[in-house]
């Protein structure tokens, strides 16, 4: 590798960096308070002592070594690096994992090593521990007493190291193997993606020709590095020098960014939909005329085309929503940010709009872990993105929609260098996915429009037919439900059934508020989901948003429920992506008995 000009693999990436943008600052992170901040050439050194630390344990090319990490922290990046340069495969771990997937990944990667940044996650990983006969190292991210830290793993390098480490990483080619990264497992057992070096470092080179972000930006990490997503991305910061700072945990993401002060960061669409409710005062007691205000400006944003440019009488009422709403909005959020990206799950267009007519662009992108993960984007350029679609392929990445049907929509089929080498230790499945000429079947229905943005309209597997013999896709429907300031989650089933229903979890911010000012008694959320007048409400709510729906889509009975579905509940992925099986089989009576009457 020329390090002046270029990276192959993922672990030459902060000698890169070293070369062409050094930083005092590349990486930061925070713990009550306390800030640490470490230098290209200090994270450089601490990856070396990681690797050290690795041979001294005998660890050795071609071993495996797991992660397990509810969020973010340098010292993810340096074991994750210091793995890489030994040829070590790594394999992260979801924190939000069952003992019953941590023992079947570690098991079946034969896992030799294990690092756990939490005291909560050690006990996890200490249920199944003895199932684990490969598993001979555990190690914790911090001090703890039950088990050696990742300061007590660290050894500088001797000379004979040192000499070991340049043999060993020139001897790794970007072909091979570099990580096995399990996916959530919506449905199911989890599948291990094998994803090599070049795999990931296109998608990173890909993704940084698309994003305006550089050696002169801020950049912010919240969601968990066990994401292929979040984890390519913070590559890609690294990668063009910009600094990158880690969020504590999600619960102090609002003080993290106004400390912060970032210029881009990803997100999931459940966290856009949380800011968004707290922008717009759901369930806060407000005087009218500051009501109408954020109703209005809401109003002004929905419709933005992402065109600062047109008609004039809009153009005007934009400008006045910034100066009265929009601009105390990108202050909540710490005054600075330019953009965000979305990946993992359906973000509903109306926000996209309104968050880019604010003054943060929204730029929706779409990828698997089986693709390391983008495969296609929308740029920040404009003309080069389409509210309302996943955008354009990127770079080196090819899709085609399969077999489509007169509205254009079929399968989602994609070729490229990001494509998955296959799944660990499963052929069968593999050759299922996987084409022999390469084509990888995403499983995901979608369409093409003006010919180059792409259009998710479903999940193949989602899909659903009723006993009316029409097909019902589940995602276009609940995204509509949720446009209602009242509905926070939703779920539409009807497979086998004669008709389409809903099971709701409430805003009872915005509904108690609702209550307050008409007059009906707040109780406790388990009471008010079984109130008359609130399911009164309801019912108008959904009738109001059947409207724009076809007559086989509308929602014809639903259920309100009390508890909302979390990635603690077990109801939501690492990702925040809904577990349908899951909440169907859990909420099956109740389903049931709305099918009876």
């Amino acid at each position: 590798m020329d390090g002046a000009t270029d990276f192959r693999r993922l672990f030459d990436i902060f000698h890169y960096q070293q070369i062409k943008y050094p930083r005092k600052a590349a990486l930061t992170c925070y713990a009550e308070e306390k800030k640490t901040t470490y230098s290209t050439e200090e994270c450089i050194r601490l990856i070396n002592e990681v690797s050290a630390g690795l041979l001294n344990l005998g660890l050795k090319k071609g071993d495996k070594a797991a992660i397990l990490s509810n969020g973010g922290h340098p010292i993810w990046n340096f074991l994750d690096f210091g793995m890489q340069q030994l040829g070590i495969i790594v394999i992260p771990l979801h924190a939000t994992s069952s003992g019953e997937h941590l023992s079947h990944i570690l098991r079946e990667t034969e896992a030799k090593a294990c690092f756990v940044n939490t005291s909560e996650l050690l006990d996890n990983l200490a249920k199944v521990r003895s199932e684990l006969t490969h598993l001979k190292h555990v190690f914790a991210f911090q001090k703890n007493n039950n088990v050696p830290s990742f300061y007590e793993l660290l050894a500088h390098p001797t000379e004979a190291q040192s000499a070991h480490f340049h043999t060993m990483k020139a001897a790794i080619h970007e072909d091979d193997l570099a990580t096995i990264i399990y996916t959530s497992g919506t449905t199911g057992k989890p599948k291990g993606v094998m994803l090599s070096h070049k795999n990931i470092v296109s998608n990173i080179k890909a993704t940084i020709s698309l994003v305006p972000i550089n050696y002169s930006k801020i950049t912010f990490s919240f969601l968990p590095l066990s994401h292929i997503f979040e984890r390519m991305v913070t590559y890609a910061y690294i990668a063009v020098g910009a600094e990158l700072h880690y969020a504590q945990n999600i619960e102090t993401l609002s003080e993290d960014l106004q400390r912060i002060r970032p210029h881009y960061f990803t997100s999931v669409p459940r966290m856009l939909e949380r800011m968004y409710d707290k922008f717009s005062g759901k369930g806060e007691e407000r005087s009218k005329i500051k009501r109408q205000l954020s109703d209005w400006a809401i109003s002004i944003g929905e419709r933005y085309n992402g065109k600062r440019s047109g008609n004039l009488w809009y153009w005007f009422q934009l400008r006045l929503a910034d100066i009265l709403v929009y601009r105390k909005w990108r202050k909540a959020i710490g005054g600075r940010v330019e953009g965000v990206v979305v990946g993992a799950a359906v973000l509903r267009e109306k926000l996209a709009r309104l968050f880019s007519a604010a003054g943060v662009d929204i730029r929706e992108g779409y990828g698997m872990t089986e693709t390391a993960p983008v495969i296609s984007m929308n740029h920040f350029e404009p003309g080069m993105f389409q509210f309302g679609t996943v955008g354009i392929a990127v770079p080196g990445t090819e899709i085609k929609i399969h077999n489509p049907d007169n509205r254009g929509e079929g399968e989602i089929w994609v070729k490229g260098f990001n494509v998955m080498l296959g799944y660990f230790k499963k052929e069968e499945e593999t050759a299922q996915i996987l084409t022999s000429d390469g084509w990888l079947k995403t499983g995901d229905i979608g369409r093409l429009v003006n010919k180059h943005f792409l259009q998710i309209t479903d999940r193949k597997k989602d899909i659903f037919k009723t006993t009316t013999g029409k097909y019902v896709a589940p995602a276009s429907i609940e995204n509509q439900l949720k446009d209602s300031p009242f509905i926070n989650q939703c779920i539409v089933v009807g497979f086998k059934k004669p008709f389409v229903s809903a099971l709701i979890v409430p805003n009872f911010d915005a509904l108690k508020q609702w209550c307050k000012e008409n007059n009906v008694h707040w109780t406790a959320p388990q009471f008010m989901v079984i109130n008359l007048k609130v399911e009164q409400k309801f019912r108008a709510e959904i009738e109001k948003l059947n409207e724009y729906l076809e007559p086989h889509q509308r929602v014809k009975e639903f259920l309100l429920l009390h508890e909302e579905w979390t990635i603690e509940t077990g109801d939501l992925t690492a990702t925040m992506k809904l577990r349908r099986d899951k909440v169907q089989k859990k909420y099956e009576g109740e389903i049931e008995k709305m099918y009876m009457s």
